[in-house]
């Protein structure tokens, strides 16, 4: 759909304000027209000495009430289509945003977040602009100059209109010319202040990372450099823009010039009268609105199609994982996994390569193995994140693909590696998934995620704002609020991917202890390098490069003597060491 195409679809959708504004705006410019006409009669009456002083104050009168009529109905329609016009605003927001939310990762691995929210933000408000000032600085521009053309042909002279209207069509080349590069440098600008929006939001989310490596003053050496950038290609646009201007401003000397040469020459031969020639210059002057109108609304329309170029793919995006399920999953029921093959895009190696898994209702399953074995694919392909390329994965009888991913994340509690935090206070973040939680219940959730005395320690305690994706908060504390939302929103299915990996041991034995505690009748996977996290699930699973090598219970593991056994030995042993070393006030003493 092209820009026009969208504009028009939302003037028929709001045609009563359109509407509304266009009558109005129809009584403006018939007004507009009749004042010259007004002031030219009165001028000639004056010459003539015809006017008494009641008909001149009259007369007078009624170019004050047309004049304020002028200034009443000009408001109106501005409040009319400025309101139509930011409507169209917010529905494409609410689309686009929309859009993203049923997206899956393959898509956001493609787009960058700075780019997203420019798409949210300039690119809206240019096909806003679009919609609302240039509709009715081209339709108000459109019908005066109609009029006013009108009016000096048939009520003033054809003849001088003619000649007057020479310079237009040089001047409609030149707009043509203008508006060629607009676009162009349109969209340069919106694309480099994209760039710009990119850098400020990868900057500010890693800021911590920059100030451990040193590389503050880089970052700010590509900011200035983005920032140039930015304002070198606006500034280019705005020059194009300015170009609008002196093409108007040349054209109507030029009609002034031949308006007052020939309109003189005829006056002078007495086939004018003076008023005559009065109202034409001024009808001559009513052009200049029409004339810079045109090129402001060239303007806005080539900085709308800019931005609609950009914002268009986005809200076409196929999605990346396609909704056409139905069903709702069965709260308690068994999910199995077979022969399930999935690899990345982009990767030749599969992830996952021919596994299979059952999960009986109620229980718990590990998931082990080293880094990048696959345990992290498996927990993404349950929560449909991804799909695989082969294989097939059952919620109960039901195919994962024939479940509605509202209704399949409605029954899903997950914790990720990279625990994610709004910008809001710890009992709002953890009452996520339970907005109307009390906050007994948030409490308690806590309690079970081992956070609750870290939470009263802080400066307003539950109440304290955690920044943005948490900053305030240590990397261990981050992953208990994670637990604490997922325990709290009490979900049949429970997801822990590597969830505790930034949490000591005697903390994570204690979150454990709670957990066997809620586990009862909901079933869980939990996904780990330490394997004293898995150590208490009914069956495991040792993954390695996508394959399953070893599965059973923790003494069935052990006992076989593979890699979980091998590693149990190792981790074991790592924490004997951590135990037996000194501290740093025995160091003192020994000293």
């Amino acid at each position: 759909m092209t820009l026009a195409g969208l504009i028009s679809r939302f003037v028929r959708s709001h045609w009563a304000a359109y509407a509304a504004s266009a009558l109005m705006l129809f009584g403006v410019a018939l007004l507009t027209v009749w004042l010259p006409r007004q002031v030219g009669l009165l001028v000639d009456g004056l010459v003539a000495n015809r006017l008494t002083p009641q008909t001149l104050a009259l007369e007078l009168a009624k170019l004050v009430g047309a004049g304020l009529a002028i200034y009443f109905l000009r408001v109106g329609w501005r409040l009319k289509l400025y309101a139509a016009a930011y409507r169209l605003g917010v529905e494409l927001r609410a689309r686009l945003y929309q859009r993203l939310t049923l997206q899956g990762p393959p898509f956001f691995q493609q787009r960058r977040t700075g780019d997203l929210m420019a798409n949210a933000t300039n690119d809206i408000d240019a096909i806003e602009l679009a919609a609302g000032e240039a509709m009715l600085a081209g339709f108000d521009g459109t019908m005066t100059l109609v009029l006013v053309v009108a009016a000096m042909a048939i009520v003033v002279d054809p003849k001088l209109a003619l000649v007057a209207l020479l310079p237009f069509p040089p001047m409609a080349l030149a707009f043509w010319w203008i508006s060629r590069h607009l676009h162009d440098a349109s969209r340069d600008a919106l694309n480099a202040f994209s760039h710009l929006n990119d850098h400020v939001q990868e900057t500010l989310s890693g800021v911590r990372t920059l100030r451990a490596l040193g590389l503050e003053q880089r970052s700010s050496a590509r900011f200035a450099e983005l920032a140039a950038d930015a304002a070198r290609a606006s500034e280019r646009a705005q020059r194009w823009e300015a170009t609008y201007e002196p093409a108007v401003g040349v054209s109507l000397t030029f009609a002034v010039v031949l308006t007052l040469g020939y309109g003189g020459w005829r006056v002078w031969h007495g086939e004018l009268t003076i008023g005559e020639l009065t109202s034409f210059n001024l009808y001559l002057g009513q052009l200049i609105w029409p004339m810079f109108a045109a090129g402001w609304v060239l303007s806005l329309i080539e900085r709308g199609r800019a931005a609609w170029g950009r914002l268009q793919p986005v809200l076409d995006a196929p999605l990346t994982l396609v909704d056409e399920g139905t069903e709702t999953p069965a709260p308690q029921a068994p999910i199995r996994l077979e022969q399930v093959r999935f690899a990345y895009p982009g990767q030749a190696r599969p992830a996952l390569d021919g596994v299979s898994l059952l999960l009986p209702a109620g229980h718990t399953l590990g998931l082990v193995g080293p880094t990048g074995a696959g345990k992290s694919s498996v927990l993404k392909l349950l929560l449909r994140q991804w799909d695989p390329q082969s294989g097939t994965l059952h919620w109960g009888a039901t195919p994962l693909n024939q479940l509605s991913l509202q209704a399949l994340r409605e029954q899903v509690a997950w914790v990720a590696q990279e625990a994610f935090l709004f910008s809001a206070t710890v009992a709002q973040n953890i009452a996520l998934a339970k907005p109307d939680a009390t906050r007994e219940e948030v409490v308690r959730a806590a309690r079970m995620a081992s956070l609750h005395e870290d939470i009263e320690r802080l400066p307003q305690g539950y109440d304290t704002p955690v920044g943005e994706r948490g900053v305030t908060l240590s990397g261990g504390q981050r992953q208990r609020v994670a637990i604490a939302r997922a325990l709290l929103a009490d979900r049949p299915l429970l997801l822990l991917d590597d969830a505790l990996s930034a949490v000591d041991t005697l903390t994570e034995s204690r979150i454990l202890a709670h957990l066997r505690e809620q586990r009862v009748g909901r079933s869980v996977i939990i996904a780990s390098h330490r394997l004293s996290t898995v150590m208490d699930a009914d069956h495991t699973l040792v993954l390695q490069h996508g394959h399953v090598v070893e599965s059973g219970s923790h003494a069935e593991l052990l006992a076989r003597g593979g890699w979980y056994a091998a590693q149990w030995q190792y981790q074991q042993l790592e924490q004997q060491l951590e135990a037996e070393e000194p501290t740093a006030e025995e160091d003192d003493v020994v000293a």
